[in-house]
């Protein structure tokens, strides 16, 4: 009889793992946009705009100290009717980190050449902004759409329109299956819009 082993079974060779690949190259930082230089900002603005502008900013100054938060510039221009993105208006407060955003405060002289560069800036929306946004709807993709549903989006999005108002500017844009061609000779209804 043979002598007992007090051997294991032998493990499996390990196969060879391959090593892992090398760590990618980080990013180069993104440029940052230029800072805007706000004292260089010439003010056009009345009295009564002046006035008018301190009170709308004096409604968001929680504090009392005639000062608002960096996170709330974006919604007083809002509030006086103009349309800044949010990086837009990162941009003029020269990119600040979210808790800047938070913390730091701007006093109402030091936004009025925010609100001016806000106001002369060149980048509004366009006729061919309006175009695209009509293409959102041109399920078939001829440049034409369904009435009835522009009626219903000028009536219940955005800066809703009256009846009377949607029929005015609808008069005679209809062809003979409803649809609105909004390229073409009839895009004077963008222009409109």
């Amino acid at each position: 009889m043979a002598p007992k082993k007090d051997a294991k079974p032998a493990a499996p060779a390990k196969k060879a793992e391959p090593a892992p690949p090398p760590a990618a190259a980080p990013e180069p930082p993104k440029p940052a946009a230029p800072a805007i230089d706000l004292s260089a900002v010439k003010l056009e603005f009345t009295p009564d705009q002046v006035e008018d502008y301190r009170e709308a900013f004096g409604l968001f100054d929680k504090v009392g100290d005639n000062k608002v938060a960096y996170n709330q510039i974006a919604d007083i221009m809002r509030a006086l009717g103009q349309n800044p993105t949010n990086k837009e208006v990162k941009t003029i407060l020269n990119n600040p980190t979210p808790e800047d955003m938070a913390t730091k405060r701007v006093e109402y002289e030091q936004f009025l050449p925010m609100l001016q560069t806000v106001i002369n800036n060149p980048n509004k929306a366009g006729f061919e902004d309006y175009v695209e946004g009509l293409r959102v709807f041109d399920k078939e993709g001829n440049g034409t759409v369904m009435g009835a549903e522009l009626r219903i989006v000028l009536s219940t999005l955005g800066e809703k329109m009256t009846e009377a108002e949607i029929d005015a500017l609808m008069q005679g844009q209809e062809d003979e299956n409803g649809c609105v061609n909004y390229e073409g000779k009839y895009s004077i209804i963008v222009y409109e819009w």
